[in-house]
């Protein structure tokens, strides 16, 4: 059992580490500044535990940081504190660079002091949680794989490229112990009402239009989050120092067919008079938007044993479902700036 400190734990992907680290006995330190896409109610399942405790901080805030490395004596730290949202990224991207790269700055160096002043203990790691966008887009054919040469093409993925190039430079020039991660596209419960499926999800239930960018031929690599926090448990525990594991979900979907995917669950589920596809809008497309992403996730399977265990399919019936039984969840988060709205039009 370690004692972990995550940052970035009330968000989308952090949370779902955070509730299935707690589940499996770990003693878990969430850290958060509580920004506009994170929600406490995300980390209630576990909010009585004993072995869970809450911190609110920015990972910016250097004395916070330290503070907490201090009072809390952390053996791994799992660091997903990130702006995330490609759209955002467009219209504003000052956030992205403040929070993407000098936080991960901040926290390198609060982790490497801490890791110093308690005799280079053997046992700490500091995990990197990045995203497969750092490495640009693909034709029709290809993978990603960990030895992609970087190319992010929109000010969010450039930030976290910058990111993953720190934490290596600190684990090159230091010796800090890391390990880092590039995933494909999450998505399930607690997804913040910005991104696609759950826009979907909302826009159909509320008979509005359904926007696809372009004509929904873009392609990504979806990755149920329930499954992501299990590869992320399993590399922060048997991942080799210094490596970065590629993770996907094995799953390739364009954005109309996922989009029509969802309409369908709808209809079953939560019939209408007309079919839900027929919401389906097609709009003006994201400036540089990446035409495919796709991971090869061999080193993770073959060295890590990992693999992910629910089908495009599967999991977009249980989030389409978690969405209908938990619709107090997202419609407290609507009148949050942004949501619901256009953004990254250029």
């Amino acid at each position: 059992m370690m004692k972990i400190l995550i940052t970035g734990g009330a968000g989308f992907i952090g949370s779902a580490v955070a509730r299935q680290a707690v589940r499996d006995g770990h003693d878990v330190v969430v850290v958060d500044a509580l920004t506009y896409a994170a929600c406490l109610d995300n980390l209630e399942p576990i909010s009585n535990a004993p072995n869970y405790v809450f911190e609110q901080a920015n990972i910016c805030d250097g004395p916070a940081i330290n503070d907490l490395f201090a009072r809390h004596a952390p053996d791994v730290v799992m660091h997903l504190a990130a702006e995330s949202h490609v759209d955002r990224s467009i219209d504003g991207p000052a956030d992205f660079m403040q929070t993407n790269i000098m936080g991960t700055f901040q926290m390198l160096e609060s982790a490497r002091a801490y890791w110093l002043a308690n005799d280079r203990p053997v046992n700490f790691r500091f995990h990197h949680i990045s995203t497969d966008e750092v490495y640009g887009t693909l034709g029709d054919t290809g993978l990603f794989t960990e030895d992609t040469p970087y190319a992010p093409n929109s000010p969010y993925s450039a930030s976290k490229a910058a990111s993953d190039h720190l934490v290596r430079a600190w684990a090159e020039t230091y010796g800090l112990p890391v390990v880092l991660t590039n995933c494909s596209n999450n998505y399930g419960p607690y997804h913040f009402p910005e991104k696609l499926i759950p826009v979907v999800i909302i826009k159909a239930l509320a008979g509005d239009a359904i926007p696809v960018y372009g004509k929904g031929e873009n392609v990504r690599d979806w990755l149920y989050v329930e499954d992501h926090a299990d590869a992320l448990l399993t590399v922060v525990q048997k991942g080799a120092l210094g490596r970065t594991y590629n993770i996907g979900g094995e799953n390739e979907a364009t954005n109309i067919d996922l989009v029509r995917m969802i309409c369908a669950l709808l209809d079953e589920l939560r019939p209408a008079k007309k079919p839900y596809a027929d919401l389906i809008t097609f709009v003006a497309d994201r400036p540089g938007h990446d035409l495919r992403y796709a991971i090869d996730p061999s080193r993770i399977r073959d060295e890590l044993g990992w693999r992910p265990s629910v089908t495009l399919e599967q999991g977009l019936r249980k989030t389409v479902q978690w969405y209908l039984d938990n619709e107090q969840w997202w419609r407290n988060l609507q009148n949050r700036d942004g949501v619901g709205k256009r953004l990254g039009a250029g």
